[in-house]
């Protein structure tokens, strides 16, 4: 019988549960296959290493959240107030991940999860707490204050534009996954995501409601 226990199996697990919420979509995913597909012969193995779905689904993340800080937070101490150099710099952060399979699976799982950032309560979720993306975020929201966005409408659009982030970046990630031919290059991709997104946060308040 596989082992159920140790940091090895941990990993495995963690890498099986990237491939299974990729493919099959974090509702659809079965935890059996994660286990199945991990090597591990005890169907309890991932409440022994992570307490829950929601653990695992939590690893995963955390890890893809360690990658892409790696980039964003150097990036990010020398970067202006200004929506288009911070977008600019979260899309090259999240760009990294289109480099490997691995990443591109995460950033297919990630996109489903946009909404439970915290965004609209400005209360991270607590894989994003004290990080350089939450504090992109924040700068970003900052920016649209001084623009004079009034705050719900702002916490809706910085998630909204985000979103469109992920979305984008998630699609291109099945693109590169499925073998598929894009539209545009890759460098072309990546600068209008970041016109667009910059567009979007500097779109004028609508006259009336």
């Amino acid at each position: 019988m596989a082992r159920t226990s140790g940091p090895e199996t941990r990993q495995k697990l963690i890498r099986a549960a990237e491939e299974v919420f990729a493919a099959k979509g974090v509702d659809g995913a079965q935890l059996r296959d994660v286990v199945s597909l991990a090597g591990q012969g005890n169907p309890s193995a991932v409440q022994y290493h992570f307490g829950s779905r929601a653990g695992l689904l939590d690893a995963v993340m955390a890890g893809r959240q360690r990658r892409t800080e790696q980039v964003l937070a150097p990036l990010l101490d020398t970067c202006p107030d200004e929506p288009h150099a911070l977008v600019g710099v979260l899309v090259t952060a999240e760009a990294t991940e289109l480099r490997e399979d691995r990443g591109r699976r995460c950033l297919r799982i990630s996109a489903q999860l946009s909404h439970e950032s915290g965004i609209r309560t400005r209360t991270p979720h607590p894989t994003l707490a004290g990080t350089a993306y939450w504090r992109l975020i924040e700068r970003l929201e900052g920016c649209l204050a001084a623009a004079g966005l009034p705050g719900p409408l702002r916490l809706e659009r910085l998630d909204l534009a985000l979103t469109v982030v992920g979305a984008a970046m998630a699609d291109r990630a099945r693109q590169y996954l499925d073998g598929s031919e894009p539209l545009t290059g890759e460098g072309l991709f990546l600068a209008d995501l970041v016109e667009t997104t910059t567009a979007l946060l500097g779109a004028a308040p609508p006259r009336s409601v």
